[in-house]
């Protein structure tokens, strides 16, 4: 019997060894945080919404959870509360990704064909910058009757409408590893010598459009696509290039 209790209260003093020597590892809170600081950076290179909002999410991925980091979209400005470490870590992120974005000019040809032979060209030229929108539209705005309102006591008022007649370009460039990537549309209205039927001021309106995503290589120009010109032998073809301004 002395045996057995003399078992059990080496046992039971080891198990207390044993947890307090566990009890040790774990490290004691830090009594002297590094101090909190506020420190604002202003983007000179990034001007939209989207990509500023990106750099936040960046920022507080890679950074420590405990970071408040928040974006002003009027200022262009990241606001971060942090340590100074962390801020310094931030400021180094930040250098590394806000950059000038490339500035490239788009040549779009609209080349006229008949039995292989080119009849007419047209060339319309567009600034793009990379990750931001363009729009260019060349010819006249067409009023169009959609419908009346009011009533027979006090007159009726015709509502319009307005149809861009003529050319209209919108592209949007994207750099990537394996190149630019274009995506967009190239479009044609034009006005029909035939009524409609609908109205004596109604008219039909004829259009061609494309719209496609490219990968395109400086100065090599890429057939976007082709389309025959109905009730003639002629066709379309829309080719554009890409030249590197900045």
């Amino acid at each position: 019997m002395k045996i057995t209790n003399g078992i059990l209260l080496a046992t039971l003093a080891l198990a207390l060894t044993a947890s307090g020597a566990w009890a040790q590892t774990i490290p004691p809170a830090d009594a002297n945080p590094a101090p909190l600081s506020i420190k604002t950076f202003y983007l000179t290179n990034t001007s939209q919404a989207d990509d500023g909002m990106e750099l936040v999410t960046a920022l507080r991925n890679l950074g420590d959870p405990h970071n408040r980091t928040w974006f002003v979209p009027a200022q262009s400005a990241i606001v971060i509360e942090a340590t100074p470490d962390q801020i310094a870590l931030a400021q180094r992120l930040i250098n590394d990704l806000d950059r000038p974005k490339k500035t490239y000019r788009l040549t779009y040809a609209i080349v006229e064909s008949e039995d292989g032979k080119r009849i007419g060209i047209q060339h319309f030229s567009m600034i793009v910058v990379t990750g931001q929108r363009a729009v260019l539209k060349q010819g006249s705005k067409v009023p169009v009757a959609t419908g009346t309102r009011g009533s027979a006591g006090s007159g009726t008022e015709t509502q319009m409408t307005y149809l861009d007649i003529g050319m209209n370009f919108d592209a949007t460039l994207d750099e990537f590893v394996n190149g630019v990537r274009l995506r967009t549309k190239v479009e044609q209205l034009s006005v029909a010598e035939e009524k409609s039927g609908v109205g004596a001021q109604d008219p039909i309106i004829r259009q061609i459009a494309l719209e496609n995503t490219s990968f395109l290589t400086l100065g090599k120009p890429l057939v976007l696509g082709s389309v025959d010109i109905q009730g003639s032998t002629r066709h379309l073809d829309v080719e554009v290039v890409m030249e590197l301004l900045k």
